[in-house]
Order: C-alpha cells, then structure tokens, then sequence
C-alpha cells in the first residue's frame, strides 16, 4: 500500500481504538449480547454436518444427478446396523426372531422409513451367516442425523444383544454416533497457551485478555459456521478447523495488541491513548495479516472443489471474526483495565533490550551469514524430503479409531462380506430406448458385462428407473475403499463399455478419486495464484520486491517441512500409533491444498511482523546488517511466543478422533514451528544479510510506509561491534 493508504489505515483503526476506548461498556455489551444470540441460535436450531462430498463437473456427479433426476435414489440418508455372532447362524430360528423384533423396533424411531433385515440373496448376509447388516432407511438427508437418532437405532437394535448377536451402527448413523468432540484438545490448547501468556507478559490479568478474547470470538465465529449448515453443505471437519485456526489466530493478534499497548503504559502514555496508538499500530499490523490468510484461503476458488471452497470460507469466517475482536473488544477490555492489565504478577517481564538471547542470536547469524543460510537450508531439505513421495488417497472408516462405531462396523463387514462391500460403486447406465421393465435383457447383460471385470467381487440385479430411462447397479469391489485398486477399478469401468452403452460411476469412493484427480490437476494453479497475490501484497506493503519474492520462497519451504511430516507419520506410519492410529493412513486428497493456503496466509503474518521491524531500523540507519539484528532481536520473543501458542493449539487436535483432522494439526503444528525457529530465526536474517542493500531495492519510487507497531514498539538494541541504535518514540 502507498504511504497514504498506510497512514489512512492507521489513522481509521486509530479512530476505531479511541472510539472503544471512549465507551468500553457498550462495546462489550455488544459482544455479549452477540455471543448470546449466536449461542442461543445453535442451541435453538443445532449445527447440522454434511460429510457427502459433491463434485460438479465430474463423473460421479453426474452418476448421481441422473439417480434423482430419473427417481431412483431419495433425499434421505442411509443406515445400517451391523450384527455379527461368533458360533453358528443369523438366520436361525431364535435369532430371527430376535431379528424381526429388532427390525421392528427400529422401523418405529422417527424418521426411518424402511428397514431391511439381512438376506443371503441380496448380498447382506455373509455366506456362513455369521455377519450381516440390517439397512436402515431415513427420511432425513446425513446432515440432519445427530447422535440421538443413532441412540434411538442402537437402542432398538436391544433384543438382537440379547440372544447373544453383536450389534454396530454403519454408515451415516455411525457416522452420527463417532462425530468428533474437539473439546479436549481445545482444552490442552487453552492451558498451554495460557502457560506461555503468563510467561510472556509474566501477570495473570494480561496473559489472560488475548483467552477471554479469542474465546468470544471463536464462540461467534464456530456458532456462524454451525449455522450455515442449515443453508448449505457444511462437513464436520469445517468446524474443527475453523475452531483450530479461530483459537491460534484469535490469541496470537491479541497477544501483539498487548504487548504494544503495555510497553506505550509503561514509556507513560495515558490509556485512552495508548489504545489508540496500540490500534493504530498494531491494530494495522493484526488487520495486514488477517487480510493475507483470508486472500490465501480465497486462492482456493481456482481450484473449484466444492468442499475446498466451504473450508475457505468457514475458516475465513473465523479468521475475520478474530480480526474483528481484536481491533474492537480487546481496545474496550484494554480500556476498562486500564493500568491494571498489569495486576496480579507472577514474574518479572523479560528484558526487551540489545542483551536478550534473540539479540545475540541475531548478532551470531548476521555475522555468519553463509553458515547459518546452508546449515538451515540442509536442515529444511532433510524435513521435506519424504514430501517427494507423498501419494494422495482416501481415508475410509477402517482408518477411524478402533472401538469406534465407523471402525468396528466395518471390520466386522470386511472380515466377513470382504473388504469391497465397505465401499460399493453405484454404476449408472442410460438406456435408449427406455427399458420396459426389469426383465429388459440389456440390464442383464450390464451385469454380466460388469462381473467379468477384473477387481468385482460381485453386482446385484439390476435396478431400473420408474420411466426406464436409467438402470443403477450396485458393484462391490475386491479390495477396500481406501485401497487404489478401488479407484482404479472406477476408471476401468467407466472405459469399459457397458449393455452397448457408456457406464457413469458414483458413489463416495468414485466421488474421492474424482476429488483427487481435480485436486492434482488444479494443484498447481492454487499454489500460483496464492504466491502472486501474497507476492504483490507484500510488495505494496513494503515497496521492495526483492523481499517480496524472498518471503514468499521462505513460506513455501515451511510448507514443505509440513508435507514432509504427513508423508512420514501418516503415509509411511512413522510414530503413527503415538498419536492413537494403527498404522500408516492415505493423505486425503485435499489436505495438502487447504494446508498450502492456510500456511502460507498464517506465515506471512510472521514475516510481515519481522520485516517491519527490519525496515523500520533501516530507515533510521541505513546499515542492513545492524538492521536485520536490530529487526530479529526486536521481534524473536514475541514471535516465538506466538508461534509456540499456536503449536501447541493445533497439536492438540492430534487426539482428536479423525485422522483428517490429526492431518491438519500435525501439518499446521510442524510447519509453524519450522518457519518461527529455523526460518525466521536464521534462514531469513542470513539471506536478508547475504542480500545487503538489495532488499531495500524498489523501481523509481521510495519504499512504501507500513504499520511499524505490529512489533514490538522500538527499543534500545545493543548491537555488538557496531554503535548502540535508539529508537525515536512515535
């Protein structure tokens, strides 16, 4: 931005600061009264999930618009209640008795509409009768299912426990039964943080501002969020998400807030204006980096994948609602604290002068910069190297954790119908002319045609349309629905023609591998469109293209670090069961995507609150290697302490029950603090150093102002060899 639009951002924030300031109690009875509807909304209205992934454009798309187009599938969702016995038969006279009880129980809770008791000739019943599946059908579409519907089903299902018959919900009332609860590892998340808070501001009353903060706004943002689903499409995984980015980014902006606010206290500066100068300046710096994870996630859309762009946006909304706390509830909490944000203490506040460890770290690295540039550049090469042969999958629920409703359904049904009947293919074919009924000799030669294929355990007769139009087959593969087999066995059969006919495919493990063929395609475009943009906001912020372009170089080799930890944990299964999986999982197709723009957004908040500090001594001195350790001895403590808060945030979402959600805690985890230690801490102060004036180039125009307070205000920095620097008060 030009030094006008710099100096109008500070000016506006400065106004929002002194107006919260002013009238501290109608800003926070606001927030309030807002925290109240929203929590009162969700508890009125729910937050329903919906886990069904669509995918325009593709072919399991269209399998599925002709299903409903032609009448042949309905909107609501579909259940199964596995059951299993360990000697003997299902079909034996006493347990189908218990069965018919059964059947009839769950054919009385609310909102299922059929249910379909096991049978050998439909393939529901294992060939030595020990396992099969009742099919429950709903009349409520998956997102609408909550865990008390699957309770009603379980309970139902009483008189077949009874004779003695193991029972276990399948499909989306398990789904239902095992939604995941982020309660604890929010937890873990608060009291870490809380622990680095205290040490940080070394009192109890700051350390827990940026707590209250983040969650009032985390509440209003994860509530909208909830809200949404009942509008459109919302997975589970969007929420966790956003509560995981809402809590790190939520205490991470207050955190600067506060620690500019009470350095402008303790020089003497009047509240009313230390909240004013703290938004002016840190405030400028919060909204900078709010803006550049919300335009990284929006990089998302090039990638058109429906269920990427909802975890954009769910995590935008969070994003922005923190932002919005930060610049607005925290000035009116700073306001009404006023000189007792430094009440209660417990330590003393860290030096924040020249003879910190950052400091003299700064000094050693400036000083060597060569060393410190290849040690570290090894360093991250030696971390992303298993990032090279990172293949993309498909998790299914024989990855969830074991005792799991999803995990325990599906070994029974493997282990005793196959591994295939876990994820059968919906293969759709057109007839023309219409069929005039279910002896129509073309659908039975489509399942004929469809048995011969390699990789099919078996096909079920074949199911017409009312007006014939359209025939559905339900295909169960040889292998699991995580296993590639599976996928591949999708391309064969949409090549391979079917009744004289083209086949179209469907169903969940067609619609991941559609999802994971896209993703490869747009991957490329997603990763250059977030660079450019990070790219030339950087270069209007600070006017220099050279660091422009270094820092988005140093941001993409955080992120590699991060893909080098889901290869090794999750693909090759290193240390995997210490984080409660059994063994190596698929990365899920689009976990790399979101993670590249939520990293990459997240770092640069980073980088812009260093590069700051960089220029600003610049400016002063004109010397670049006094610069970049006056720079990195300023900003070390806090970003450190920022960083680490959102470690150990998001690492706590490794307990979690999902893998999909351990993927992205352990991804965001290593590449945070990868980028706060060895790129931050020594690759970029060694590369600004090796490049001298240079980073400072800028064509035909002087460099652009930026906020200066998003650090740590100015202080004395002890520079070894060279004479000590002041920094003028603002």
């Amino acid at each position: 931005m030009s030094g006008a639009e710099a100096g109008t951002v500070h000016r506006v924030l400065g106004r929002i600061g002194r107006g919260c300031a002013a009238h501290p109690r109608r800003v926070l009875g606001a927030w309030l009264l807002l925290v109240v509807a929203v929590v009162l909304a969700v508890v009125a209205y729910g937050r329903p999930v919906d886990n069904e992934v669509g995918l325009p454009g593709s072919d399991a798309q269209t399998a599925r618009d002709l299903v409903h187009a032609h009448g042949v599938g309905d909107d609501g969702a579909g259940g199964q209640v596995v059951v299993h016995v360990g000697t003997g038969r299902l079909d034996e006279s006493a347990r189908q008795a218990a069965l018919t009880e059964a059947v009839a129980a769950i054919a009385a809770v609310d909102h299922v509409v059929v249910v379909t008791p096991p049978a050998t000739g439909q393939g529901t019943l294992s060939a030595d009768g020990r396992t099969g599946y009742l099919t429950v059908e709903l009349d409520v579409p998956a997102r609408e299912v909550d865990r008390s519907l699957a309770a009603e089903v379980d309970a139902a299902a009483t008189p077949l426990r009874a004779h003695g018959v193991r029972t276990s919900l399948g499909g989306a009332l398990a789904a239902a039964a095992d939604r995941g609860d982020s309660r604890l590892s929010e937890l873990i998340g608060l009291v870490a943080a809380a622990v680095v808070l205290v040490l940080a501001f070394g009192g109890l009353v700051a350390a827990g501002l940026p707590i209250l903060t983040a969650l009032l706004t985390l509440t209003c943002a994860v509530g909208a969020v909830g809200l949404a689903g009942h509008i459109t499409g919302v997975p589970g995984v969007a929420s966790t998400l956003a509560t995981m980015i809402g809590l790190g980014v939520g205490i991470d902006y207050a955190l600067f807030v506060i620690t500019r606010h009470r350095e402008l206290l303790a020089r003497g500066v009047p509240v009313p204006e230390a909240v004013a100068r703290s938004m002016a300046g840190s405030g400028s710096a919060v909204v900078f980096a709010g803006g550049t994870v919300v335009i990284a996630l929006g990089g998302l859309a090039v990638a058109g994948v429906p269920i990427l762009t909802t975890l954009a946006w769910s995590t935008g909304v969070a994003v922005v609602v923190a932002v919005a706390g930060a610049v607005t509830l925290l000035p009116a909490l700073l306001a009404l604290l006023g000189a007792r944000v430094d009440a209660l203490r417990l330590t003393r506040a860290p030096a924040t002068d020249g003879t910190t460890g950052w400091a003299r770290r700064a000094d050693r690295v400036t000083r060597r910069p060569w060393r410190y540039a290849m040690a570290a550049t090894a360093l991250l090469g030696l971390l992303a190297a298993p990032a090279l042969s990172l293949r993309l999958g498909q998790t299914d629920a024989g990855d969830a954790a074991p005792g799991s409703a999803g995990r325990t359904s599906y070994d029974l049904l493997a282990a005793g119908l196959g591994p295939g009947v876990n994820g059968p293919l919906t293969v759709v074919v057109v007839l023309d002319p219409p069929a005039t009924g279910a002896d129509d000799p073309r659908l039975a030669t489509a399942r004929t045609d469809l048995s011969a294929l390699p990789g099919v355990a078996s096909v079920a007769p074949a199911r017409p349309s009312p007006d014939g139009a359209i025939a559905t087959l339900r295909v169960i593969p040889t292998t699991g629905p995580g296993d590639p087999a599976t996928a591949a066995l999708v391309e064969t059969v949409r090549d391979t023609p079917v009744a004289g006919t083209t086949a179209h495919v469907g169903g969940v493990v067609a619609t991941k591998a559609d999802l994971a063929g896209r993703v490869g395609e747009r991957m490329w475009y997603v990763i250059a469109v977030v660079v450019v943009l990070s790219t030339v906001l950087l270069y209007l912020a600070f006017g220099a293209p050279v660091v422009a372009v270094k820092a988005a170089v140093m941001n993409l080799v955080s992120i590699g670090a991060a893909y080098g930890a889901l290869t090794t944990v999750f693909a090759w299964g290193w240390g995997a069961t210490l984080i409660g999986l059994d063994g190596p999982v698929p990365v899920e197709s689009y976990v790399p995507m979101m993670l590249f723009a939520l990293l990459f957004g997240l770092s640069m908040d980073y980088e812009v609150f260093l590069l700051t500090a960089v220029q600003e001594a610049w400016r002063r001195t004109g010397d670049n290697r006094a610069s970049v350790r006056a720079g990195l001895a300023a900003t070390g403590r806090v970003i450190t302490s920022a960083a680490f808060i959102m470690v150990v945030v998001f690492a706590g979402f490794l307990l979690h029950s999902d893998p999909v959600i351990k993927m992205f805690g352990l991804g965001m985890a290593v590449a945070i603090a990868v980028d706060a230690t060895v790129v931050r801490g020594l690759l970029v102060p060694a590369v600004m150093a090796l490049l001298g004036p240079a980073n400072w180039w800028h064509p035909g125009r002087s460099p652009a102002i930026v906020p200066t307070a998003g650090t740590p205000s100015p202080v004395t920095v002890t520079v070894p060899h060279d004479r000590e620097r002041h920094a003028s008060p603002q």
